[in-house]
């Protein structure tokens, strides 16, 4: 067997979206997801419900992904799945059933690190970037700087020193009265604002890292502090509100890396995770690196949020590099 001969089924489950993915030859045959529409009724995620839903959705899922690959199992080098970071009653579906589905199989099992998945989504199509490729990764549990040195050697340079970025858009969106998911809202509702509407305090911290806890408190006193003068405050100035807020988020986060990228001196960038959806940010990535004079990276929509194809590229590499799990592997929070 080649390396061009190897055919993976990555399963990823660390959330809410039950998804599973197809990768041969180092290409993405078939992405497919189920999501738990439960959640919007509660406003998040809730953990029990998200992984009594992996338990329904898995099978279908996974059999979608392989009748669309047009793959057998029997065709399968390796079965990879999420193991951390993630919510452990959804993780240990994902990976309760590939490491069953790898036994019965008499396959390798491959374990992936969803947080360097969403980083390797840039290897899934072209152009690729080059190495050392600089990444700027935002979801809603982690906000970080990383360096790929290669596939294999991923250096953390900087991360959020509390809360995340996505977890500030989604808090905001709440106070908003927004539904859930409410992060994708505010980008929406901003196109239509003016982000020099309200002013918001950019977070001061030192070095590489982030912070957003205090910004999240900040905005609370201003919508209430808003209201009490005016009850129709947010549904007069909604878009100019959300224009504002994520305006100051996303200069909080492209003044990181930008001192990033001036101290490694990287030619290469990139944004991952689900807020790398945002429009404003994937816009003030390309100026970043047009102001720089150095390549942007920004991976499609498809590839942005929790998915398979990025769990199946990260499982590609770690096949190469004959980086496989043992049976006995647990999962993990964090």
């Amino acid at each position: 067997m080649t390396s061009k001969d190897i055919c993976i089924l990555a399963i990823e489950s660390s959330c809410d979206d039950t998804a599973a993915a197809v990768i041969k030859d180092g290409k993405i045959l078939s992405n497919m997801v189920a999501g738990q529409a439960i959640h919007e009724l509660y406003g998040g995620v809730v953990p029990e419900l998200a992984s009594r839903a992996h338990q329904q959705n898995i099978v279908p899922v996974v059999d979608a992904a392989l009748k669309k690959a047009e793959i057998n199992v029997q065709s399968l080098d390796a079965i990879a799945f999420t193991n951390s970071p993630g919510l452990i009653g959804s993780l240990l579906v994902g990976v309760g059933f590939g490491k069953s589905m790898a036994l019965a199989l008499n396959l390798p099992i491959i374990s992936v690190n969803h947080m360097e998945a969403h980083m390797l989504a840039h290897f899934i199509d072209e152009p690729k970037p080059n190495f050392p490729f600089m990444c700027l990764t935002v979801s809603g549990g982690h906000t970080m700087i990383n360096i790929l040195h290669s596939a294999h050697d991923i250096e953390t340079i900087g991360q959020t020193l509390d809360d995340a970025a996505g977890e500030a858009f989604d808090k905001a969106a709440k106070l908003l009265g927004l539904p859930y998911p409410g992060g994708p809202l505010i980008d929406k509702y901003a196109q239509n604002g003016n982000p020099n509407a309200f002013q918001f305090p950019i977070p001061q911290i030192p070095e590489l890292d982030f912070s957003f806890s205090g910004l999240k408190t900040s905005f609370m006193y201003f919508l209430n502090k808003q209201q009490s003068l005016d009850a129709e405050f947010i549904n007069n100035n909604l878009p100019d509100i959300c224009a504002s807020y994520q305006d100051t988020i996303i200069k909080h986060l492209i003044q990181k890396l930008k001192k990033a990228i001036k101290i490694h001196r990287v030619k290469h960038i990139g944004i991952a995770g689900g807020v790398s959806a945002n429009t404003a940010l994937r816009k003030a990535l390309v100026d970043l690196a047009n102001e720089l004079s150095i390549q942007s990276h920004i991976p499609a929509f498809e590839y942005c949020t929790d998915n398979a194809a990025m769990i199946a590229i990260a499982a590609h590499y770690k096949y190469l590099n004959n980086d496989f799990a043992p049976q006995s592997i647990s999962p993990s929070a964090r």
